[in-house]
């Protein structure tokens, strides 16, 4: 019987579409680090249905790369799509995700698994980017800026990067959560919010982000909008009291001040607008404590 291969300690999930220029360079850089470290790993490469040269160039160089596996989607599936079964169909404890763009210093991806092994509380750790070099920087920083204090702001923590593309984590805590992630750019805010949210407790370490190769898929204004719904989507699902509770109580604050306006100001007698407001804050709160009830009794996320 033939002798079935150990499984690897880390799966690097990387994700292609439309990278012919730079892919075999990435590749390079991705397996000299990883064969150096010390650890027995995969580099599982997902083809998003490039439409350039890229999956006929992954096949061409297979040989070269003996940790190498190559998935091809049959249709285009979105970098969140890729992530999620990279996620599922890896086959080490470790998972590191990130791109093929030569954005990030993936030599270092080693450093990462170094860090959860040396810290096992830790379930994932990011690169904090230290510059923004990407396409659209005028829209880029204060729209990443804004997102981030959103996130801060509902998660309770602090959040150095919210939406880096690189990122090691242990496989066995992200199961329960790979169900929720998008399709799209947004699943790594999504990956981030579910640790957090759920008290997995995430380490940042600072990198360095470098200008991409090729053509960016990032839109500025589409993509922005996504990655504010994530993160309120996230909070909602994991804790709605944080998200509707400050809400519902300005509403009743302010109908309450308007009460003791209008009985002041119309001799007892409280306006229609005055009751709405009291009894849409009312509402918002019973909400909330329903959304908490059912987020409660989800035992298994």
């Amino acid at each position: 019987m033939a002798e079935v291969p150990a499984a690897p300690y880390v799966t690097v999930v990387l994700p292609c579409y439309n990278e012919q220029d730079h892919i075999i360079h990435e590749l390079e850089r991705i397996t000299a680090a990883m064969d150096t470290s010390g650890y027995s790993y995969e580099l599982l490469v997902i083809d998003d249905k490039s439409t350039d040269n890229t999956l006929a160039l992954l096949r061409g160089v297979m040989h070269r790369f003996p940790n190498m596996r190559l998935i091809a989607f049959r249709r285009n599936g979105g970098s969140g799509t890729a992530r999620r079964i990279g996620t599922q169909d890896a086959r080490g404890k470790i998972v590191v995700w990130t791109d093929a763009d030569m954005t990030y210093p993936n030599e270092r991806i080693p450093e990462f698994v170094r860090h959860l092994e040396a810290c096992p509380d830790v379930d994932q750790v990011v690169g904090a980017r230290t510059t923004e070099e990407g396409t659209h920087k005028w829209a880029r920083v204060p729209a990443k800026w804004f997102i981030r204090m959103i996130a801060q702001r509902l998660s309770g923590m602090k959040i150095p990067d919210l939406n880096s593309g690189l990122r090691a984590f242990r496989r066995e805590v992200s199961l329960p959560y790979l169900r929720l992630l998008p399709p799209g750019f947004s699943c790594v805010t999504t990956i981030t919010m579910a640790f957090l949210s759920n008290q997995h407790p995430v380490d940042y370490i600072p990198i360095d982000y470098a200008k991409r190769s090729g053509k960016s898929k990032f839109h500025p204004f589409r993509d922005a909008r996504r990655y504010i719904l994530q993160v309120l989507r996230m909070v909602m699902y994991f804790d709605p009291i944080r998200v509707l509770m400050p809400i519902a109580l300005w509403i009743m604050g302010l109908g309450f001040v308007k009460l003791v306006v209008d009985l002041i100001r119309y001799d007892l007698r409280v306006t229609t607008s005055t009751l709405l407001a009291i009894l849409v804050g009312f509402q918002i709160v019973v909400l909330a404590l329903i959304g908490d009830l059912v987020a409660r009794s989800r035992g298994g996320d």
